[in-house]
């Protein structure tokens, strides 16, 4: 699909924000179970928030691909 240097920047970028949000997320609850083991609300609050994060950088690495790769696409089948 030919993608050029920053393209490839992006989708770098993005592959790794996803990946580190998604270790931060694991870490924090490991973390939160060590600390708290028994069932409490704000723990869950904490891990919903946490995994939040990894779903925001998710859909954000999404968009990043389709604005790169939907107009690829769409060129080779118009063309």
């Amino acid at each position: 699909m030919r993608i050029n240097s920053v393209e490839w920047i992006f989708i770098i970028a993005a592959i790794g924000i996803v990946f580190t949000t998604e270790i931060i997320n694991t870490t924090i609850e490991e973390l939160v179970d060590l600390v708290s083991p028994e069932r409490q609300k704000k723990a869950g609050v904490i891990k919903d928030l946490a995994a939040g994060a990894v779903m925001i950088a998710a859909i954000m690495a999404l968009i990043i691909g389709c604005v790169i790769f939907i107009p690829k696409i769409f060129l080779i089948f118009v063309t």
